[in-house]
């Protein structure tokens, strides 16, 4: 068609050539052309011609070389069939792979788990000899395993101590340092080009984002900025630490890293520590409380512990109103509660187990945790004790909540429940 083309060209030109010939002959010396002027235009014209004819020389051949390599292509896939791929890479050990399609022209992606830093190529891409690119990755250990962002060692969470409890023994938070910049590869690189049937495709690490003005470099993505904490869609619970590619997720002293890698899980110190013989082991969100249960000293009245959460008064005296008017027994309860918690919210019941007189009462004794607690009857035996608004940690509250026993209005028994609620300083 081109050849066609170049012939249809030829022949404008030499009619236009014969009209200014015909012109010439009719026409004067001084208003025509001269024989020289013509003749330049001539060559002008042979000159446009050559390129032109250069030019289509250059295309076809360009095309035919596209053609070669698409059929030889094609031939490789028509005689493997089926099997026009590159075997199954293996993921590294302590790491993964990302990408399922092994055909030629694709790509897989390797990851390593928290803790461990790629050795090797990030990306590996199929060819046409149907091999992968590079080598295989293989996942490392980083150098600061003591310190490893996996796990933390248990620690204790110091919280106020009242009257009837004993500060737990501290332990001093184990330090958590993100790996040093020396084990981390650049958060700029360079970017990946692959050369396939006359095309480049340039691509990034996984983490990373392409840039440049010529799509050559690629730039770390800081996931931790991108979904920063108390956000939907955040990353970690707690804290984020960006690295080169990817991010780590770390937890408070007294929690683990779960194995999302990204919340975090309370650690039950009291499984490892032993409070002393008279104290019992309450866990605690991101710590633990050893406290004492020590029945109170009322006038007129004297109490024995019955159980290790329990303290009953004695039998009164004969008249001893003072004696009477004591509570029948003193329960304890401890609490353990995460920071901000929504209100309001159900705490602890209080039930009586049976019932001698013809009314109940439920209601907050003492002065205590009346601007943070409610009690409500919930059942005939029932009464409930509320969380009415939302408490900060860290902190210790105290509430009492009283049960009343009455027949005609006369007073036959008060049982007391003490409840003391440990608020965490995390929301988790």
């Amino acid at each position: 068609m081109m050849q066609k083309f170049l012939s249809a060209m030829m022949t404008l030109w030499a009619t236009m050539i014969l009209m200014s010939l015909h012109e010439l002959v009719g026409c004067s010396a001084q208003e025509c052309s001269t024989t020289h002027d013509l003749l330049n235009s001539l060559r002008q014209v042979e000159k446009m011609l050559a390129i032109q004819e250069t030019s289509y020389q250059q295309g076809l051949r360009s095309l035919r070389k596209k053609i070669s390599a698409m059929h030889n292509s094609t031939m490789v896939a028509f005689k493997t069939g089926k099997n026009a791929s590159c075997p199954k890479p293996e993921p590294p050990a302590h790491g993964r792979r990302l990408g399922r399609v092994f055909s030629m022209g694709h790509e897989v992606h390797f990851l390593c788990k928290p803790g461990y830093e790629l050795i090797g190529p990030q990306t590996r891409v199929c060819l046409e000899s149907l091999k992968w690119s590079g080598q295989q990755p293989m996942c490392r250990r980083l150098n600061n395993t003591s310190n490893s962002m996996a796990s933390f060692s248990a620690a204790a969470s110091s919280f106020p101590a009242s009257a009837v409890l004993s500060s737990s023994s501290e332990s001093s938070p184990s330090s958590v340092s993100p790996p040093t910049s020396s084990s981390l590869l650049s958060s700029i690189r360079p970017s990946n080009c692959t050369h396939f049937l006359g095309s480049t495709r340039c691509t990034c690490d996984v983490g990373f984002t392409i840039s440049g003005r010529d799509n050559n470099i690629c730039t770390d993505i800081d996931e931790c900025h991108l979904f920063p904490l108390a956000q939907p869609g955040q990353l970690c619970v707690h804290e984020c630490i960006n690295t080169p590619g990817s991010f780590h997720c770390v937890c408070p002293p007294g929690y683990n890293l779960a194995s999302d890698g990204r919340s975090c899980t309370d650690i039950d110190e009291c499984e490892n520590h032993t409070c002393a013989e008279e104290q019992l082991c309450v866990n605690t969100f991101g710590g633990f409380q050893c406290v004492t249960v020590v029945c109170p000293d009322v006038k007129n009245a004297t109490y024995i512990k019955t159980s290790p959460m329990r303290c009953e008064r004695n039998p009164c005296m004969s008249g001893d109103k003072v004696c009477n008017q004591a509570p029948n027994s003193i329960s304890f309860h401890f609490l353990a509660v995460v920071s901000n918690m929504s209100a309001p919210r159900i705490l602890f019941r209080v039930s009586a187990a049976r019932v001698l007189g013809d009314t109940l009462r439920f209601g907050l004794g003492g002065d205590r945790g009346r601007g943070h607690f409610s009690v409500q009857r919930s059942g005939r035996q029932t009464g409930t004790l509320l969380l009415v608004m939302p408490i900060q940690g860290p902190a210790t509250l105290e509430a009492e909540v009283e049960m009343s026993e009455l027949e005609h209005n006369i007073l036959l028994g008060r049982y007391l429940t003490k409840v003391t609620l440990f608020v965490s300083p995390f929301m988790f």
